[in-house]
């Protein structure tokens, strides 16, 4: 008999996988990318405070505009807000019955507790603006705010419906924590104590302490994001407004606007801009280019040229239709959305301009100066800077 060789069963191909297998496969994956998503945005809203330079910047920007706003209506404060108002108190109250506002300015109807009331609401504004006791403040503002906006609501306008939303908003952030009278003293307590050892808590006090970070933490995360999509919500929906009219389609709404007299602080200078129809066409199309687009550029880089022109044409509208308080309401607002390390960097900007111009040197004096010698000896350093060096680095920054 020959040799014959056994022949081998053929190599078979990979079986391919049930349809059932690949659908597990693919829902375990979005299974787990889901969780991943919402860890990280548990991490993001509960491991530190987000933005808490431009909830500064909100606090000092509405803080001073209301005051402003106080101090220039001061003259016509009780024909506005006041006894003599021709919209009554006793209108008002029917008004309050039917909508359900409120207002402190309603509780008397002697013109001294609206003096009074006047007067606390100037002191209330500026202890906000310069972050004095800051959680208390917050809420005072809001109530004073809402008190005054609800007294003359029929003569307010979108100015200060925004600084009532943002007033109402700045309750739940923390922003006190920095440029504020409150993270003034929190440095200088903290340079007082410098190395001494932190009080021992017990279990409960440290589990109670940790747990009230986390819920600050959380609920100023989430004002600022309130903040920031009621922005959104505002250019979103006045660029969409805008658009379903002819005026804007049209490139003429701008015209019609700067011959309004009502919104002409400067005739001359309203005739002057309306001379140029087709830069009125093109300041009307990217008006409402950029309040279309804007909720959708927030997340790159564009954002920063976007926040550039919106600043001007705010500024525009502050000078040509006589709207300076919407206008800073507006710009106000818009700062949410720069970076803690932009307002980070600006402190650093005067003295690196003051280099460049020989109006500051690198040793701490300004040029042309004479010396001054320091004080204390060669080793011991000033009580100044042994304060400034127990303040941790991130209180400066």
């Amino acid at each position: 008999m020959g040799s014959e060789q056994i022949p081998q069963p053929p190599a078979t191909a990979a079986a391919p996988q049930p349809p059932a297998a690949q659908e597990t496969s693919v829902a375990g994956t979005a299974h787990r990318w889901l969780i991943d998503r919402i860890g990280d945005l548990w991490v993001l809203l509960t491991d530190r405070p987000v933005s808490l330079y431009a909830a500064s910047v909100l606090r000092i920007g509405y803080g001073l505009l209301y005051l402003v706003f106080l101090l220039r209506e001061f003259p016509h404060r009780d024909e506005i807000w006041g006894p003599g108002s021709p919209w009554t108190p006793a209108l008002a109250q029917q008004l309050f019955d039917q909508t359900g506002w409120n207002s402190i300015l309603l509780l008397s109807d002697s013109r001294a507790y609206f003096e009074l009331c006047y007067v606390m609401a100037l002191v209330t504004s500026s202890l906000f603006m310069l972050g004095w006791r800051t959680r208390a403040m917050s809420l005072l503002f809001a109530v004073v705010v809402t008190s005054f906006h609800a007294r003359s609501i029929f003569i307010t306008d979108g100015g200060d419906n925004l600084i009532l939303l943002m007033a109402l908003y700045l309750v739940l952030t923390a922003c006190g924590r920095r440029w504020s009278l409150d993270a003034r003293r929190d440095r200088i307590e903290a340079a007082r104590a410098g190395d001494a050892p932190e009080p021992v808590r017990s279990l409960f006090a440290q589990q109670l302490h940790d747990a009230r970070t986390t819920l600050t933490t959380v609920v100023h995360n989430c004002g600022m994001f309130v903040i920031a999509a009621q922005v959104c919500f505002l250019y979103g929906s006045a660029g969409l407004y805008k658009v379903q009219g002819p005026t804007w389609g049209g490139g003429t709404a701008l015209h019609y606007a700067l011959n309004l007299e009502l919104f002409q602080p400067w005739p001359a200078l309203s005739h002057l801009v309306d001379e140029y129809p087709m830069v009125i066409a093109i300041a009307g199309y990217a008006t409402v280019l950029l309040q279309v687009a804007f909720p959708f550029v927030l997340f790159g880089r564009l954002k920063y040229p976007v926040l550039t022109v919106l600043l001007g044409m705010h500024i525009g509208i502050a000078v040509l239709l006589g709207l300076p308080l919407f206008s800073g309401a507006m710009i106000v607002a818009d700062a949410v959305f720069l970076p803690d390390r932009f307002y980070a960097f600006l402190p650093r900007l005067w003295p690196h301009a003051a280099r460049r111009t020989g109006l500051w040197s690198p040793s701490g004096r300004a040029a042309g100066s004479a010396s001054v010698p320091p004080q204390g000896g060669p080793s011991e350093p000033s009580s100044k800077h042994r304060a400034t060096a127990a303040v941790p680095w991130h209180e400066h920054h």
